[in-house]
């Protein structure tokens, strides 16, 4: 992904929550101004079928959000503050001080290594 003279490298990986979490990440850096790190912790949803209203979703959500979504007929399914089910990925945003980031949702870590010129 590429806003001016940023580029980021980003991957969340999750099964069929891959296009959401993706989404999510995106919208998060891009809509809402937060750093990839704060873009990968943000809290997140998911659906485990193609229809109907289910929604799993972090604990770390708001409990005015889940009244609206229950009012709205979802049928939400709590879940613990990070989970993988959500998807767990990595970024790095290239010529930025902050570097990279690391979901806390996986194991692994963002860290650049410095180059040789």
């Amino acid at each position: 992904m590429e806003r001016g003279d940023e580029h980021i490298g980003f991957g969340i990986m999750g099964g069929l929550n891959q296009p959401l979490a993706h989404g999510q990440f995106v919208s998060n850096f891009v809509d809402f101004g937060m750093n990839i790190q704060a873009a990968l912790e943000a809290r997140r949803f998911t659906r485990q079928t193609a229809s109907g209203n289910d929604v799993s979703i972090e604990s770390r959500i708001p409990s005015r959000t889940l009244e609206q979504l229950t009012a709205r007929s979802h049928e939400i399914s709590i879940r613990r503050a990070y989970k993988q089910e959500m998807g767990r990925g990595q970024a790095i945003l290239h010529d930025s001080a902050t570097g990279a980031a690391s979901d806390p949702r996986a194991d692994g870590a963002a860290i650049p290594e410095p180059t040789s010129l």
